[in-house]
């Protein structure tokens, strides 16, 4: 008889919780379900959202030897994913009739990624008109 007792004592026990115990773990509870209810929201609210895609030039164009180089950054802000991202760079200077083009592609961009990139010019480009654009992308 002794065994039964001790068996349902160690039984309590382990039913009876410190506050601070249930206190630790409400709010580990309430946090979990905080994180994924706000995962779920956003998800659904982006998932209508199409990609909006931005180009930026992040930094100075600069030159090493006869090459000028022009860095850029284009930025998903909508919230699907956009696959196959072209971005087009095109230099023109009227003064000496050029006309270079360059174009990079980017894999994919998730919603709110951001890629980088340079583009190459034997001009200056400085000296005339540049123009760096997405060109196109596709959906996944």
């Amino acid at each position: 008889m002794s065994e039964t007792s001790t068996d349902s004592e160690k039984k309590e026990h382990k039913k009876q919780r410190s506050f601070p115990e249930r206190l630790s773990f409400g709010l580990a509870i309430s946090i979990l379900g905080l994180l994924i209810f706000l995962i779920l929201y956003q998800w659904k609210v982006q998932e209508n959202q199409p990609p909006m895609l931005v180009v930026t030039v992040d930094q100075e164009i600069r030159q090493f030897g006869t090459q000028f180089y022009v860095p850029f950054s284009v930025s998903n802000l909508g919230g699907q994913t956009a696959k196959s991202v072209q971005v087009i760079g095109e230099l023109q200077i009227e003064d000496e009739n050029i006309q270079q083009e360059g174009e990079q592609q980017i894999d994919f961009l998730s919603g709110g990624e951001k890629a980088s990139g340079a583009f190459i010019f034997t001009h200056n480009p400085e000296k005339g008109k540049l123009i760096i654009r997405v060109a196109s992308y596709k959906l996944p």
